[in-house]
């Protein structure tokens, strides 16, 4: 009983968010997209109410709630599509129209394979920037701590102690604020994902007339969008994976792995520090701070150069504008680093 008094709140604040979000959107077809799921959110609702109704229960007036107003004030204020992890979270289906620009003309899938292709191979990319990003964060962070710290003192093995402490608490704070961030994305997008999964076996008229309405939003006609909506949820796990992707912007096989994103953030910032670190570790070798600034130099240069791959501009500016970043926050650290080592005598 609770629990339909529960899915009927979530009903009526998404209907209501709908509206919201129709007002707000610019385009046309999103326009009508989601101003049909906050009238089918609507039906949702009065059918829930109906049944409490008939089990005895009385519903207060709805008012939206403090949540609900500022997530309404910044979708108004920023757009759809910058709020799209709030909407999410407030049970605003129909944001996968935003992960391509099929509602803006481009083609759209006739068919469940087309449909199912366009996903391939999105995950591997941004797991690869991810890494690079990782490398780059403990070679700048590590880099400046060495300099700072040889900065203030000329005792190598001072150096060396204090790269590797940032090493390891860098690679940990990184892995455990990794592991937060995903492990939280994780539970919202698996209520998310269990509640398309009940609403399928609860509502299936109702969960294909939203699909349909998300495939008109991307350019088919009414009626393709209904055959194509039919189609996909007569097979139910073919029909959970189209709803969660299409009305909720997930993927339920691409839920990542929490303790694993911890391991490769760990790993990267990790492999990243440790390469200036190299030199004060390495037994008789001499110059070592000189040969640190080189190395991180070239490494700098290198990981600016493989963002670029991202970016589609040019690696030779995208390697030197890297470097003049860690560079400056090198010599600054090592600057600080100095006067503070003066200062102390």
């Amino acid at each position: 009983m609770e629990d339909t008094r529960a899915r009927w709140l979530e009903e009526t604040e998404a209907a209501w968010l709908y509206r919201v979000v129709a007002e707000a959107e610019a385009q046309p077809r999103r326009q009508t997209l989601f101003a049909g799921l906050g009238r089918a959110a609507e039906r949702q609702a009065a059918l829930l109410a109906t049944q409490l109704a008939a089990e005895g229960r009385s519903l207060p007036p709805f008012r939206p709630s403090v949540r609900l107003r500022l997530v309404a004030r910044l979708t108004r204020r920023l757009g759809p599509r910058a709020c799209r992890p709030l909407l999410a979270a407030c049970k605003v289906r129909g944001l996968g129209t935003y992960a391509s620009d099929l509602a803006d003309g481009h083609p759209t899938p006739t068919s469940l394979e087309d449909e199912a292709s366009r996903h391939a191979g999105v995950g591997s990319a941004g797991n690869l920037r991810a890494a690079v990003f990782g490398v780059n964060d403990g070679l700048v962070s590590n880099a400046s701590l060495i300099l700072g710290v040889a900065g203030a003192s000329a005792d190598e093995r001072v150096v060396l102690t204090s790269g590797i402490a940032g090493l390891l608490a860098g690679a940990f704070s990184m892995a455990a604020g990794e592991w937060v961030s995903v492990r939280s994305q994780r539970e919202l997008h698996e209520h998310q994902i269990a509640q398309e999964r009940d609403e399928l076996v609860r509502y299936p008229d109702e969960e294909a007339e939203e699909l349909a309405l998300i495939h008109e939003a991307r350019g088919l006609s009414p009626d393709e969008a209904r055959a194509m909506a039919r189609r996909q949820i007569a097979d139910p796990e073919r029909a959970l994976r189209t709803l969660s992707r299409e009305e909720l912007g997930l993927d339920p096989d691409d839920l990542g792995s929490a303790w694993g994103a911890a391991a490769a953030s760990f790993v990267a910032f990790s492999a990243g520090a440790a390469l200036p670190l190299a030199p004060f570790a390495w037994p008789g070798l001499e110059h070592r701070l000189p040969v640190t600034i080189g190395l991180s130099a070239a490494a700098l240069f290198g990981v600016g150069a493989a963002l670029s791959l991202f970016s589609g501009r040019s690696a030779w500016r995208g390697g030197a504008r890297m470097l003049m970043i860690g560079a400056g926050a090198g010599a600054l650290t090592w600057l600080i680093g100095t006067a503070v080592g003066i200062g102390l005598g």
